[in-house]
């Protein structure tokens, strides 16, 4: 032992001296081994300083100006986690003129637009903004709050620079909620002078309102672009979701990579989808009743006498699993293709995707590559299960959705403000009249696959201007769908599409 210490301290005869230098070596490595140790133990009770950051699968990383956009920003996100979290941004200062309160409505994609449009009034009208409500009367019934889907913390500080966000109503205003608070539906397509001239007058009197619906109540167009921006900012940047949902999408994502290329289908053919849209090609007469019945048990759904099949020869319906086989053969989608399937319950049950599966056999859904010990918590609440979806939707090669609802158009927009990625928009008015023709034989195969090839050639998401039909707002573009005035210049788009 002793030689072990002379050696250790340089060398030199064993005197006095030298043994008393090696025992206060000694001391000083043990005080520095126990100092060391009781910091990791303090660190570790700290999860926010060592656990990974989750950073958003969408966006253009932290330039929202940078043209120099690598898709692998958003694909790889956990090769951040050693990045310390941001600084946080400055808080604007000013005069509230009122609490605003609001009950987003519809599914996760048609709340995710709204609270888009909910803070941008906020920010116009100086408001406070109270976290948002979501949906939970709807046909999915799900019980989600907002900090079940949405990094509540991060919603409030990424946009502390333009809107006050709270949590909750302050306590002082406990008896108004009581006794009932001054509640509204803003006008649907309204302008941003609506609110000024009609909106905040009321917000001044109540000094708290409340917005019972949100869905589609800010324009497509003519806005001031600072506002349109802000849109683009909460949609891409602000709304994050939770770090159990970002992780499990990218698990899934992680996995469908390893295999190699793969396209999202949003396969639209739902329950839900079908009965408030009336479309029942190729059901059966007991799966008909059902549809009929279910669209009379909500009274919301306001158009109730549908014919089916006129609805499906406008391309108003969505695509069946069947018509989706054909459709992607056509269009060259190779066989050995991964095809993510992004939906809830398929309507008629695993059966109505037998003709997809014989043809396109690497058919893959969450449900695959997950456990059921890791989907156990999202289990009843489509919401969250959605999320996952989208996640999946917005970094895929190729998306294509088979119906133009609220996740398809969102999905839409954002792979555009990612660059631009293959997005194959289905003319279905188009592809009805071409499915016909072939199954009554008056198209041959190759003539088919030449029409649909011909008809989307330019049809996959490349710049464009949106759409603009005055007076008539639901036929125009949707602005979540092409946010033209946040994207970048076509010349960088281009290169991002030929680099895939």
């Amino acid at each position: 032992m002793v030689e072990r210490k002379k050696t250790a301290v340089g060398g030199g005869s064993v005197v006095g001296g030298g043994r008393r230098q090696g025992v206060k070596t000694w001391a000083l490595r043990v005080g520095t081994s126990i100092m060391v140790w009781t910091m990791m133990m303090q660190l570790s009770s700290m999860p926010q300083v060592w656990q990974p950051r989750l950073t958003c699968f969408g966006g253009r990383g932290r330039d929202p100006n940078s043209t120099n956009y690598s898709i692998l920003e958003s694909k790889y996100p956990l090769e951040d986690s050693k990045t310390s979290p941001p600084a946080l941004i400055p808080r604007r200062v000013y005069k509230s003129n009122g609490y605003l309160l609001v009950s987003c409505n519809g599914g996760l994609n048609q709340m995710r637009a709204a609270i888009c449009d909910m803070v941008t009034i906020a920010r116009y009208l100086n408001l406070t903004l109270v976290v948002p409500e979501l949906d939970k009367r709807s046909f999915w019934a799900d019980p989600s709050d907002f900090g079940d889907i949405f990094n509540v913390r991060h919603f409030i500080s990424s946009l502390r620079d333009e809107v006050k966000i709270v949590k909750s109503l302050p306590n002082k205003f406990d008896a108004k909620v009581t006794s009932g608070l001054f509640s509204m539906p803003p006008v649907s397509w309204s302008r941003e002078t609506y609110y000024l001239n009609q909106v905040l007058p009321l917000i001044r009197k109540h000094k708290v309102l409340h917005f019972d619906k949100t869905d589609a109540r800010l324009a497509n167009n003519d806005l001031p672009t600072e506002l349109q921006l802000l849109r683009c900012r909460v949609n891409y940047e602000a709304l994050r979701f939770t770090p159990q949902i970002q992780a499990l999408g990218e698990k899934i994502i992680s996995v469908l990579r390893k295999n190699g290329f793969f396209v999202v289908l949003h396969l639209r053919y739902e329950m839900d989808m079908l009965a408030f849209s009336g479309c029942t090609h190729g059901c059966s007469d007991a799966e008909i009743n059902e549809l009929i019945k279910m669209r009379y048990a909500y009274p919301w759904w306001k158009e109730k006498e549908i014919d089916s099949e006129s609805r499906r020869l406008e391309g108003l319906c969505p695509l069946t699993p069947e018509e989706m086989t054909l459709v992607l053969q056509a269009l060259g989608i190779p066989r050995d293709t991964q095809i993510y399937i992004a939906s809830g319950e398929i309507y008629g049950g695993e059966g109505r995707l037998a003709a997809l599966k014989s043809v396109f056999p690497k058919i893959v859904r969450k449900e695959m590559i997950l456990s059921s010990y890791e989907l156990g918590p999202f289990q009843n609440h489509s919401t969250q299960m959605a999320a996952l979806d989208y996640l999946v939707s917005i970094a895929s090669d190729i998306f294509i959705p088979s119906y133009d609802g609220n996740m398809a158009r969102v999905v839409e927009g954002h792979r555009r403000y990612n660059g631009f990625l293959k997005t194959i928009l289905l003319h279905r008015k188009l592809l009805v009249e071409l499915l016909d023709l072939y199954h009554e034989e008056k198209l041959s195969w190759d003539q088919f696959r030449n029409a649909v090839i011909e008809v989307h050639k330019n049809r996959i998401g490349l710049p464009t201007l949106r759409k603009v039909i005055p007076g008539r707002p639901k036929e125009e573009d949707y602005f979540y769908a092409n946010p033209q005035e946040c994207l970048s210049s076509p010349k960088t788009s281009k290169y991002q599409m030929d680099r895939l």
